[in-house]
């Protein structure tokens, strides 16, 4: 169901709630109302009879077929309008004598009661009856209202009220209607505004002049549109530097394979074999880094489940991954935990907590002067894992220590045939991992520590 027609279903319910609670009220009240006031008139008319009765004497026997002018004679029948012959008038004796009556009332007694109000029902219709007594008369004096009579009466109020509503209610649906569309017209040009962008344009929203209820969705639209924008200057800057990284190392493969295959001279082919395994061994690290790289973002977007990660267990699987490395750089890599007496774990993702330490262990075995140790150490302190790394390199400056964070930069220091990923991948990994990375540590050893 669409915003609009929920918010006007919404609004059209609420408005007939409140409509008919309104309606009830209004019956309750006018209906309380007017039954005071016809009690009062009821009040008025007996005191007004029965002055008159003072001021005239009324004939004893009457026989109940007179009206009450004394002719004697029957008022002719007529279509009454609906409120005629409301009032009843009877004047009795005291001894239970008709004395007179009104052409509406019946010949029966309206009550029987003294004084005062009282219900009643004669020949199946209802009446409310007060009665007054003259006892220096001798006659009691009985005012009936027909019930029927009220209750029409308010009937036809309520209808008076109920059927302009009624007649209304179409325009009522209508202005319902164009109240939502109007509500939601600023809605509506936003999503024309977006519908009418191409993939290109993902400069933000401006809110000044939009509603206010608005402005929350599009401070989310705008941040979404940053994060996109900066994904996508990453992604080119990703491809940019990829294709020329790929194209750089393809040209010398190609190069010394022709040169491999034009000499005659051993020595010459077997240097150029050795470049070409050099190329070769540069392009897979950094295609395999750019993957890493890419792996590391992804973990941004999708969730993955936190396991328990043997740590020392990991190192030593690293360890053994860089074998091959460690031998053609002639560096050994040594591990050291400071808790020997049990193993450490932790709850992480295994694969990030990889990534990180085999960047960190390989960088320092590519910077690590032959013959010389890279000694890995973990400590377990104040709940927090720490991995130490150290090499006898160059190491790093301070002024450098923010740049090789970045993607794709190279110390003017560093070893031929980086890539410049390393660290950054390394940096991505144990921030998504809720850690620190820190560089340092006494001469003549260079430390990286990593803290999760």
């Amino acid at each position: 169901m669409s915003i609009r027609v929920r918010l006007f279903t919404v609004l059209l319910l609420m408005t007939g709630v409140v409509w008919l609670s309104a309606c009830v009220w209004i019956y309750a009240s006018t209906k309380e109302r007017l039954e005071h006031v016809l009690d009062a008139r009821l009040v008025e008319s007996a005191k007004m009879v029965s002055s008159l009765v003072g001021d005239r004497p009324v004939m004893a026997g009457f026989t109940g077929e007179a009206t009450s002018s004394g002719s004697g004679l029957e008022a002719e029948p007529m279509e009454a309008p609906s409120y005629e012959r409301q009032l009843a008038c009877q004047i009795w004796s005291v001894s239970g004598k008709l004395l007179s009556k009104s052409d509406s009332a019946p010949v029966a007694s309206l009550s029987d009661h003294a004084t005062g109000f009282q219900n009643t029902t004669i020949n199946g219709a209802a009446w409310r009856v007060y009665a007054v007594i003259k006892p220096d008369l001798g006659v009691r004096v009985l005012v009936g209202d027909s019930l029927q009579v009220r209750d029409r009466l308010v009937d036809d109020v309520i209808k008076g009220l109920l059927y302009p509503a009624i007649l209304i209610m179409p325009l009522m649906v209508g202005l319902i209607w164009l109240s939502v569309s109007k509500g939601l017209a600023p809605l509506a040009r936003l999503a024309a505004s977006l519908t009418a962008r191409d993939a290109s344009q993902l400069h933000p929203f401006v809110d000044r002049s939009t509603a206010s209820e608005l402005r929350p969705m599009i401070r989310a639209l705008n941040s979404l549109l940053s994060r996109v924008q900066s994904a996508r200057e990453r992604e080119q800057e990703f491809i940019t530097y990829a294709a020329h990284e790929l194209k750089t190392p393809l040209a010398g493969l190609k190069t010394q394979a022709q040169v491999a295959i034009r000499s005659t001279d051993p020595e010459v082919q077997r240097q150029a074999l050795k470049r070409i395994e050099q190329s070769v061994d540069r392009t897979s690290r950094m295609a395999r880094q750019l993957i890493d790289l890419a792996a590391v973002e992804a973990v941004e977007s999708v969730a993955r489940p936190e396991q328990m990660v043997d740590v020392s267990a990991l190192i030593l699987d690293v360890a053994h991954d860089l074998e091959f490395l460690q031998k053609s750089r002639g560096v050994q890599v040594i591990y050291a935990p400071r808790h020997r007496a049990r193993p450490i774990s932790i709850a992480a993702d295994a694969s990030l907590l990889r990534l990180a330490i085999r960047n960190i262990m390989e960088n320092a075995v590519q910077h690590a002067p032959c013959g010389s140790v890279v000694e890995c150490i973990t400590q377990a302190t104040d709940g927090k894992l720490s991995v130490i790394v150290s090499d006898e390199g160059p190491g790093i400056s301070v002024d450098e220590q923010e740049k090789v964070l970045q993607r794709f930069y190279r110390s003017p220091r560093s070893m031929p045939g980086g890539s410049g990923l390393g660290l950054a991948i390394v940096k991505m990994s144990i921030e998504r991992l809720g850690g620190t990375l820190r560089f340092g540590g006494p001469a003549p050893r260079f430390h990286v520590r990593l803290e999760v």
